[in-house]
């Protein structure tokens, strides 16, 4: 890291802070040469890898606009396609690559859409997982049932 002041090519990180998001890290340094202090900001660059090969910057915009569709008509805010862009992000640079497949954000929108409206969940499902038929359908609804009926519990009287 050059100094911005005297251009001396060393510097010596003083203290490091992350982002309240956690993409960045801020560090304030000091140049060795000249003493001066200066700020530098970091982040870790994450690229989708399109079906045709191009490559483009991760985007949250663009998880949220293709997740909006699927929850048209539904009681879903922006608030929460924020956040759950902010997890979908959060579980793509967990993997530590630098570049991921675009299908693989689609599959990784699918379980914290799953968690936020079922109904949008079935949409983008229908896509990412390429159902054909209708027993697709049926078979992951009757998933969903399944898991609906897991975490009922039978309500115990106050004599028991």
């Amino acid at each position: 890291m050059f100094c911005p002041f005297c251009r001396h090519p060393d510097s010596r990180v003083v203290d490091s802070r992350t982002s309240d998001d956690g993409t960045s890290i801020r560090r304030r340094r000091q140049c060795p040469h000249c003493g001066r202090r200066f700020s530098t900001t970091e982040t870790a660059s994450l690229n989708v890898v399109k079906r045709n090969g191009v490559l483009e910057p991760f985007s949250r915009e663009k998880i949220i606009s293709g997740v909006r569709k699927a929850c048209q008509g539904r009681p879903v805010t922006d608030g929460d396609l924020a956040v759950l862009a902010q997890k979908v992000e959060e579980a793509v640079r967990a993997s530590g690559t630098s570049q991921i497949e675009a299908n693989d954000i689609g599959l990784a929108i699918l379980p914290p859409l799953r968690e936020l409206d079922e109904v949008a969940y079935l949409r983008f499902a229908s896509v990412y997982q390429a159902f054909d038929s209708l027993e697709d359908f049926e078979s992951s609804i009757a998933t969903l049932r399944e898991e609906h009926a897991g975490r009922a519990r039978p309500v115990r009287s106050v004599d028991e």
